[in-house]
């Protein structure tokens, strides 16, 4: 079920809304419980079963690991068990295919791939789990022991299938300690608002020319219009991915919760190190806390920091899926975050701001390139085309006129919507006209926001949501 659909929005949400706010404070969390696995067992019932018994591996092996360290290695076995099955199982059911598929191709075998799908959501909760764990061992939060609690946090269905990775010390005292109030909910409603906007209204309308280029057939495209198909994704994974991020920190605070921010705006960065620091931050620092700092992180000498930051982005490209594109993706920002480390990052300090921008998008939008295609094939010709290599003219192509007249409006509206000209805006209105942006501007836009978007619900079949499949 997404969040940027009819069923969520009229029924769901409706009714564990109506749910929550009916029950006494002791119910609350047993309403999340229930509703959340309902959201989840919508598309993969089955898949339920594995998630329940991931709870229930977190929360034996986080009591043990609360034992004392010094006296038993009781907690040692316990995190390491911890850490195999979670690990364990995103190696079975996201990459077991991948690594048959290999093996088949590589050296001409005939092992017959198991069929499995994917559970959504599973790298996400396998991060939580696994994170809560370690936070236990390491000392840094208490055992919870009521598992009531432990599932919820687990289970919480804004942000089980997408994230952001919710580390259970962020909301520790949340789960039996948060206070809704109705300016907490108001402030939730806005965010949700602008989250469906930027997935219905931008993201699926400059996916949709995304699809339509990339499917078109090689003989009536030029180098322009392969450039403009990355740019058009380079723009939808931002919005399709914040916008579901912002609907998360949204819904968690009509419930009570505050999530940890996701985005800050990260096609304003001005180099890759920037770039990384503003996306998809939770899992950013994820990587950061539980893999290069146990490594070694700086702390071992610059060949040993170098092999670590190599090491957390093949991770990083690996984690996102089982294809080759997402982990060479990974290894290219691990090479261009390299090179910033040792010697780029003073050079690009001496040059103008606006050629560091340019530096940074340009370095982006070849990412995405990489990104954006999971067949090999098709990956290497696209980038034919973008360079010139592929036998294209530069301007020409069947469709360009029509591609660019048909999306220069929108690509006005998602670069201006891409830079924080809103925020800062509505803050010089909060600060100059509190009355008037509180009580008329900020929720009529928001009602705006949500009438549009569910206009475009109605009227477009069009409704893809790419972090599902990671």
């Amino acid at each position: 079920m997404l969040f940027s659909s009819t069923t969520f929005l009229f029924v769901f949400l409706s009714l564990i809304l109506v749910c929550y706010y009916a029950v006494p404070r002791m119910f609350k969390n047993a309403v999340l419980l229930v509703f959340s696995l309902v959201f989840y067992a919508w598309g993969e019932p089955v898949y339920v079963f594995l998630m329940l018994a991931s709870i229930a591996v977190a929360y034996i092996t986080g009591l043990l690991c609360g034992r004392d360290r010094e006296k038993s290695k009781v907690p040692l076995i316990s995190v390491i068990s911890a850490i195999v099955w979670n690990i364990g199982l995103l190696l079975f059911f996201k990459y077991t295919n991948f690594f048959i598929d290999n093996l088949n191709s590589i050296f001409d075998m005939k092992i017959t791939p198991l069929g499995l799908t994917l559970p959504i959501g599973i790298s996400f909760y396998s991060f939580q789990t696994l994170s809560y764990v370690i936070d236990v061992y390491r000392g840094k939060v208490k055992p919870q022991r009521n598992f009531l609690n432990l599932a919820t946090y687990v289970t919480l269905f804004p942000q089980l299938i997408a994230g952001p990775i919710v580390r259970y010390q962020t909301i520790e005292e949340q789960l039996s300690g948060r206070k809704e109030t109705l300016d907490k909910f108001a402030r939730g409603v806005r965010r949700f608002a602008i989250g469906l906007g930027k997935k219905v209204i931008l993201a699926n309308n400059i996916g949709a020319l995304f699809e339509e280029i990339s499917n078109t057939p090689q003989s009536e495209l030029s180098v322009a219009s392969s450039w403009l198909g990355i740019i058009a994704f380079t723009f939808q994974i931002y919005f399709d991915f914040s916008g579901y991020s912002d609907m998360a920190i949204g819904l968690g605070r009509m419930f009570g919760f505050e999530f940890l921010e996701n985005f800050n705006y990260p096609y304003i960065s001005d180099s890759i190190t920037d770039f990384w620091r503003r996306w998809h931050i939770s899992l950013s620092t994820w990587f950061r806390d539980y893999v290069y700092i146990p490594l070694g992180g700086n702390r071992k000498g610059k060949l040993r920091q170098c092999v670590n930051i190599m090491v957390v982005w093949f991770l990083t490209g690996f984690w996102h899926g089982a294809s080759w594109n997402f982990m060479i993706w990974g290894v290219y920002f691990g090479i261009i975050l390299l090179c910033e480390k040792l010697f780029l990052l003073k050079a690009l300090g001496k040059l103008p701001a606006a050629i560091r921008h340019i530096y940074a998008l340009l370095f982006i939008v070849i990412g995405w390139g990489i990104f954006a295609f999971d067949d090999t094939s098709k990956l290497i010709q696209n980038f034919k085309n973008m360079f010139g290599l592929g036998g294209l003219p530069f301007w020409g192509g069947k469709y360009d006129l029509y591609w660019i007249a048909g999306s220069w409006k929108l690509l006005v509206i998602l670069v201006i919507a891409s830079v924080p000209l809103f925020m800062h805006l509505g803050k010089k209105l909060t600060v100059k006209l509190p009355a008037v942006y509180g009580c008329v501007i900020e929720p009529v836009t928001t009602a705006a926001l949500l009438i549009v978007s569910t206009a475009y619900l109605a009227g477009s079949s069009f409704n893809p949501f790419l972090y599902f499949r990671f």
